[in-house]
């Protein structure tokens, strides 16, 4: 998978992953490109810095890889989980958009089925047609997640709410 920079003719910058120039080229030309700020599907590839990978960057990662297996096979932990968090609406302004991720959540949890631990398998079911198509949700490790989005299935995080937590 490649990431890109993108930015649109307003100036909105995001990113997009695809499986190469010609997957980039492709959603282009048929117009599945938008900018999720102004909904505009005039965008471009914007200027970015080359991702340069050192054998010291690589035997770093693998050490610190090696240390995460070692640890997580003796139950522990290199880093607690981290999780995004905010705090209770103090605006109106934020109230209101704390109910519009409620709303959509709903939306999204309502016309999908919950598979739980089993997200990547039948995530990976579903896109191979292994199973039928329909949505669905559940929970799913970040290696899991990178793994599925490098074999072109497409996935994204729920928006986590306070009362998740509770």
């Amino acid at each position: 998978m490649i990431r890109y920079a993108l930015c649109c003719k307003a100036g909105h910058g995001f990113e997009g992953w695809f499986r190469g120039l010609e997957d980039f080229e492709t959603q282009k030309a048929s117009g599945l490109l938008a900018c999720p700020v102004c909904g505009s599907g005039d965008v471009d590839k914007a200027l970015m810095a080359p991702a340069v990978s050192t054998s010291r960057s690589k035997e770093a990662r693998a050490e610190k890889a090696a240390a995460s297996i070692r640890q997580a096979r003796a139950g522990e932990t290199a880093e607690p989980a981290q999780v995004p968090a905010i705090a209770a609406p103090r605006t109106p302004e934020q109230a209101a958009l704390m109910e519009k991720l409620r709303a959509l959540r709903a939306e999204l949890t309502a016309n999908a089925e919950d598979v739980g631990a089993a997200f990547p398998e039948e995530a990976r079911k579903i896109h191979y047609g292994e199973a039928e198509a329909r949505g669905i949700y559940g929970a799913a490790s970040r290696e899991d997640v990178g793994e599925l989005l490098e074999e072109g299935i497409a996935v994204m995080p729920l928006p986590v709410l306070p009362e998740d937590r509770n």
